[in-house]
């Protein structure tokens, strides 16, 4: 429960890492799972979040909550020219290393946006260039640092009235990642993506602002 002040703020309950059973079409499918469930009582602000889980049992996120022009989008069309500058605001992450069998919290996080580019360049259904995010969280022992890119898209649209007949707006996108590159550099070495069989994740990006 984070509540920041006068009542407001936000409540998560969560699962980072359990494997999951599914039936798609037919087929059975094995594989892993998060699960959360959240509650908000505070005006939401643009948002980036991740989660990677790894074929060995370790999970990674990041959170980066950041001040942009673009709280003031009014759509859920991508790369507008209002989200030019962002501001970190206390962006933080969490590695579950089973590896090294420990648990990292950092409280340092950075979260880069870029259009995709080339003849290899993904779109969604509408024909807007998906992201690709570079992130990367460090503490005084651990660095990672992620290179990823999104395979397609799905959004919500919020569309809430407020005071004096004005409607506050919220577009929040979810993004399954394919992984690119990814450096974990610690006090024993460095590792790569090709340390791991598999790396699967998903990504979040939130604009505009609903109160």
């Amino acid at each position: 429960n984070n509540v920041f002040g006068l009542n407001m703020g936000y409540d998560i309950q969560r699962v980072h890492g359990m494997k999951a059973k599914l039936n798609i079409d037919g087929e059975e499918v094995e594989g892993s799972a998060y699960i959360q469930k959240v509650g908000v009582q505070a005006p939401s602000v643009p948002w980036f979040w991740g989660m990677l889980h790894f074929d060995d049992g370790s999970y990674l996120d990041w959170f980066m909550p950041h001040v942009s022009p673009s709280f003031t989008m009014k759509d859920d069309t991508p790369w507008s020219m209002r989200d030019f500058f962002r501001s970190p605001n206390a962006g933080s992450g969490l590695f579950h290393d089973a590896s090294r069998n420990r648990t990292e919290n950092f409280k340092r996080c950075t979260v880069e946006l870029e259009r995709q580019e080339g003849e290899n360049a993904l779109r969604d259904e509408q024909g807007n260039l998906l992201p690709r995010f570079k992130i990367k969280v460090w503490n005084g022992r651990t660095q990672v640092s992620i290179h990823v890119r999104a395979t397609s898209r799905a959004r919500w649209v919020f569309d809430q009235p407020t005071r004096a007949g004005f409607v506050s707006h919220l577009t929040y996108n979810e993004y399954p990642l394919e992984i690119e590159k990814i450096a974990i550099l610690d006090e024993k070495g460095l590792r790569s993506i090709d340390d791991y069989e598999w790396i699967r994740g998903n990504a979040e990006h939130a604009w505009g602002i609903l109160n």
